[in-house]
């Protein structure tokens, strides 16, 4: 299957990680802030980002992130994109890159019909400038 790219967000940690060890899991909350570069979209991720990861007890990895993107769509107008980005992996493995199923919601006129409804994955990818989450068309309306 072809995958169009359409973001691609470095992020950068802005603070320490709160860390809980269970009896049958851990937690980690980490904050996170970031750019963005894109046709699509450029700007910044907002320093409110937080990705909460929980391994529990079978090493399954749930990894949760949530953030706003503030910055200019394809068109030049001001907007933010909001992203709830969920993945899992075995911890075991520490499979690299890692995929996730994103979820986007956007106040640009011109971005929402595609990003409202069109399929896309994301993969998680440590390069030398650190880590890269690149969003990908799947399948669904296009028209980006």
């Amino acid at each position: 299957m072809e995958r169009k790219p359409i973001l691609d967000i470095k992020i950068e940690a802005n603070g320490p990680a709160v860390h809980l060890k269970g009896e049958n899991a851990e937690v980690d909350m980490i904050p996170f802030q970031g750019s963005v570069c894109s046709e699509l979209f450029t700007g910044i991720v907002e320093p409110c980002g937080v990705d909460t990861q929980v391994v529990n007890a079978v090493y399954v990895r749930h990894m949760s992130a949530r953030y706003m993107l503030t910055g200019r769509d394809r068109a030049g107008q001001p907007c933010h994109i909001y992203v709830e980005n969920n993945g899992w992996t075995d911890d075991r493995t520490k499979t690299m890159p890692f995929h996730t199923v994103p979820t986007f919601y956007t106040d640009s006129e011109v971005l929402a019909p595609y990003l409202h409804s069109t399929r896309f994955e994301g993969e998680g990818v440590v390069l030398e400038d650190g880590l890269h989450i690149y969003f990908y068309e799947i399948g669904g309306a296009g028209n980006a």
